[in-house]
């Protein structure tokens, strides 16, 4: 299509004839412009900017609010070429497959970005110029063909990546505002699901969208589709995400099961999402939740840190689903449950790892755990024992998270467990003891406030240490109070006792 084919566009008089001979031109004149954009990128070259201008130029028409009719009149089908526009701007300004490319590939990517914003920007303009022009049913009609792609777009080049600049960003953002204004929503989460009763919204439009980039051949085509997709999923929540289960599980766990430790983590972020927003009856459902479980489980054999942090807190909210309260009669020893099973890894993994990254997220996980089991964590007694002993001894940095973490689970477990805890004193309290005097001694970069938590931690540690053993920790610290000359041990200890003293030793 040449450029002078705009000149003879122009409308020369409102008569019913010129708009009848019109309106196949106008059709013509869009097929046209979406078979440049089908043109390969290799042999597009110096069309690309003049396919933009052409299109630019046909919006700047009156008769494109043509495009907008209904069923109601002889040009019925002609508002799906505006998804079909719509579409093949999104694809134009799409990122190339390889995310680490060259940097002008990826600059140029953000150009034809910011060009294409325009574009979007001026289309959805129209839309909303077709609500005074044309019945609701109509523009309504135009913006359902529309809405996905632009949408797509916005979020594609909203997000900071390698392919997007500020520019770009700012165009997409553009386009995702005026897709809210026009589509009379107030939030995205309110366009994704709709706001108003007996309303749809768009997710299904765009989950349609993406599912030809959403197949086990073709998802990384595009680098862009796996967060648009994750975005988008974490922006619906219950009640409304359960009605597209069937459509977004078999997404999540297509990417979670990638090589690339990044896409693991991504694909783990939308199962999570998943569990906390779709009912347990659903999960349950054709056997979802053990295959939800086991493709986690088996990510914890990676020793990445990421995906750790990622799948631990997503199976402590799967147990619930998966395991019902069990209510213990006496008559029978409790069955061992799944979450006995991921402790037992987790412990297995945490005894001999000397990385600090992944001892850090062990530990941030581990009291959730105890929390979990109960009184049944005396089943991982020993290992949690030898655990807790290791991990207390090791300097884990200024920020101490491991160590902090670890004496929380060390509380935990002596409330839960206190009946088993007499044994093990001698052992508990030598440990806690070497911590306060090493937390005393040190003069690393350590901040204060981080060393007054770690004495407060294992001084209350101790009192219930004194208190599980009946009152024989308070005899064990006299001695050492009488011949220690640090103060802040000595102040430890004198709160022990001082606690002992004020509440009855009869467990907890």
């Amino acid at each position: 299509m040449e450029r002078d084919f705009f000149r003879e566009f122009q409308p020369f008089d409102d008569s019913p004839r010129w708009k009848e001979l019109l309106s196949p031109a106008l059709v013509q004149a869009v097929s046209q412009i979406l078979h440049r954009f089908a043109i390969p990128e290799s042999r597009r070259g110096k069309t690309r900017n003049t396919v933009l201008q052409d299109l630019s130029a046909l919006l700047e028409t009156s008769e494109f609010n043509l495009l907008f009719v209904g069923r109601d009149t002889p040009h019925c089908g002609t508002p799906q070429m505006l998804g079909q526009v719509a579409g093949a701007l999104a694809k134009f300004a799409s990122p190339p497959r390889e995310p680490g490319g060259r940097g002008d590939r990826q600059s140029e990517v953000a150009e034809k970005a910011a060009e294409v914003g325009l574009l979007f920007v001026k289309l959805l303009g129209k839309v909303e110029a077709a609500k005074n022009s044309f019945s609701r049913r109509a523009w309504k009609t135009g913006l359902h063909y529309l809405a996905g792609s632009c949408y797509i777009f916005a979020v594609t080049h909203t997000l900071e990546q390698p392919w997007t600049s500020p520019s770009s960003q700012d165009a997409a953002g553009e386009v995702l505002s005026a897709l809210l204004r026009v589509s009379e929503c107030s939030s995205v989460s309110g366009f994704l699901r709709g706001e108003r009763r007996g309303e749809k919204g768009t997710l299904g439009v765009v989950l349609d969208l993406l599912r030809p980039d959403l197949n086990k051949e073709s998802w990384k085509n595009n680098p862009a589709t796996k967060y648009v997709f994750s975005w988008t999923l974490q922006q619906v929540t219950r009640p409304w995400l359960n009605q597209y289960l069937e459509r977004v599980l078999p997404s999540s766990l297509l990417i979670s099961d990638d090589y690339q430790t990044e896409n693991k983590v991504l694909g783990v972020h939308c199962l999570h999402h998943i569990v906390l927003n779709v009912p347990a009856a659903d999960l349950l459902q054709y056997n979802r939740a053990e295959v939800l479980y086991h493709a986690l489980f088996n990510h914890l054999y990676t020793p990445e840190h990421l995906l750790v942090q990622a799948v631990l807190p997503c199976l402590l909210d799967l147990f619930p689903v998966l395991e019902k309260p069990m209510h213990w009669t006496g008559e029978a020893a409790r069955h061992s449950t799944l979450c006995d099973q991921v402790l037992q890894l987790v412990l297995t993994h945490m005894e001999p790892e000397h990385r600090l990254l992944l001892r850090r997220t062990y530990a941030r996980n581990l009291p959730a755990f105890v929390k979990r089991l109960g009184i049944l964590t005396v089943r991982h007694m020993k290992r949690l024992e030898r655990v807790i002993i290791s991990y207390l001894e090791v300097y884990d940095g200024p920020e101490e998270e491991a160590r902090l973490k670890i004496l929380e689970t060390l509380k935990l477990l002596l409330q839960y467990t206190w009946p088993r805890i007499s044994c093990r004193l001698v052992v508990l309290l030598k440990v806690l003891l070497k911590l306060v005097c090493d937390v005393a001694k040190d003069s690393s970069l350590t901040p204060e406030p981080v060393k007054n938590t770690l004495l407060e931690k294992a001084t209350e540690c101790m009192i219930l240490l004194d208190r599980c053993s009946q009152g024989q920790v308070k005899g064990l610290l006299a001695k050492i109070a009488e011949s220690c000359d640090d103060s802040t041990v000595v102040n430890c200890i004198i709160r022990v006792q001082q606690a002992s003293e004020d509440i009855p030793s009869h467990g907890t």
